[in-house]
C-alpha cells in the first residue's frame, strides 16, 4: 500500500478511536444523556424528554462505564450519598439491560409504606397539599394535526383547551402509534387526575399525581430499607413500576447519576429532518428545564 493511502488510513483510524475514547470518557465521567420512554414520572418528566445526567454527583461505580453488567468489581469511588427526593437514574437490579429513573424516597434504615394512597417514612404520614386538575393526554398519532374535541375539551398538537379557553394548569400530551391504541384502547384517552405538592421529610417539595388512591400499590406492606439500598418511587404514583413492586430496594452501586435538565422534549416519534412536524411535536417550552 502507497505511503500516502497508509497515512490516511491512519489519520482515519486516529480519528475515530480519539473520538469514540473521548466520548467514553465524557459520558462514564461527566453527563449522560438519557430518554424517557414511560410516563412513571409525569408530572416532573413526560415521555418524550431527553435529558442529561449527572455522573459525578455520587461517584462511581461499574455500572458508571461501558460493560458495567460483567461484574469486574463492587463499590463506589468518590461516593457521596443522594438526598431524599433527588431524581435519579439507576440500573435495575432485576434486569440490568434497563435503566430506570424515579425519586428517592427513603435511604438505609428509612421505613417506607403505602396507605389508602399515602406515603408514609418513619411512620409519618408525608404532606401532601395544594391538589389541582391534571390531564395526562394519550393519543394516537393519526389525530395530532386535526385534533381531539370531546365534551368540553378540546387537543391540538401540545395545547389543550377547555370551554374553548387554554387550560390554567398542567398537562402532559403524547402521540402514540395508531396499533398501539388500537391494541391497548384502555392506555389510550384523556385522563383527568390530580395533581399535588408533596413535601418530603427533609423540606424538599415536588409535584406527584394520583389517578386514585386506591390502586395497586396504594397500600403496600411496611418495607425498611436495607444497609447499601435506597427506595424510589415515581412521581405518577398509580402508574410506576418501582421499589414498591418486584425491584425492591436497589443497591447503591446501581445508581448512575442526577438527573441535571431536558435538552430535548417531543410529543411523539418522527424524524428531526421532517421539520414540518415541529410545531405539533416539539415541547420547546420544556427546552433548558432543570429536574427537581
Amino acid at each position: 500500500m502507497p505511503a500516502k493511502k497508509k497515512n490516511q488510513a491512519r489519520e482515519w483510524f486516529n480519528t475515530l478511536f480519539y473520538g469514540a475514547l473521548i466520548a467514553i470518557v465524557f459520558r462514564s465521567f461527566l453527563l449522560e444523556p438519557f430518554n424517557i420512554p414511560s410516563g412513571s414520572m409525569i408530572p416532573t418528566l413526560n415521555v418524550g424528554d431527553h435529558i442529561f445526567v449527572e455522573k459525578w454527583a455520587y461517584g462511581y461505580s461499574r455500572y458508571s462505564f461501558p460493560f458495567g453488567s460483567w461484574h469486574l468489581w463492587n463499590g463506589r469511588f468518590f461516593a457521596t450519598e443522594p438526598d431524599v427526593g433527588d431524581v435519579i437514574v439507576f440500573r435495575n437490579p432485576i434486569n440490568e439491560n434497563l435503566d430506570y429513573v424515579k425519586r428517592l424516597i427513603g435511604r438505609p434504615g428509612d421505613t417506607v409504606q403505602m396507605i389508602d394512597g399515602r406515603l408514609y417514612i418513619n411512620g409519618q404520614m408525608v404532606e401532601r397539599k395544594d391538589p389541582r386538575p391534571y390531564i395526562v393526554a394519550t393519543l394516537p398519532k393519526s389525530i395530532r394535526s386535526v385534533g381531539y374535541y370531546k365534551d368540553n375539551i378540546s387537543i391540538k398538537g401540545n395545547k389543550i383547551w377547555m370551554d374553548n379557553a387554554p387550560v390554567e394548569f398542567n398537562y402532559t400530551i403524547e402521540y402514540k402509534d395508531d396499533r398501539f391504541c388500537h391494541m391497548y384502547p384502555s392506555e389510550c384517552g384523556v385522563f383527568q387526575v390530580t395533581e399535588y405538592t408533596e413535601v418530603l421529610p427533609n423540606g424538599v417539595e415536588h409535584s406527584i399525581i394520583e389517578y386514585t388512591d386506591n390502586a395497586m400499590f396504594d397500600n403496600t406492606p411496611l418495607v425498611t430499607v436495607p444497609d447499601g439500598h435506597y427506595f424510589f418511587m415515581g412521581d405518577n404514583r398509580d402508574n410506576s413500576g418501582d421499589s414498591r413492586a418486584d425491584i425492591g430496594p436497589v443497591p447503591r452501586d446501581n445508581i448512575l447519576g442526577r438527573v441535571w435538565f431536558v435538552w430535548y422534549s417531543h410529543n411523539y416519534h418522527s424524524p428531526m429532518v421532517m421539520f414540518w412536524n415541529w410545531g405539533h411535536k416539539i415541547r420547546w417550552e420544556r427546552f433548558g428545564m432543570g429536574i427537581k
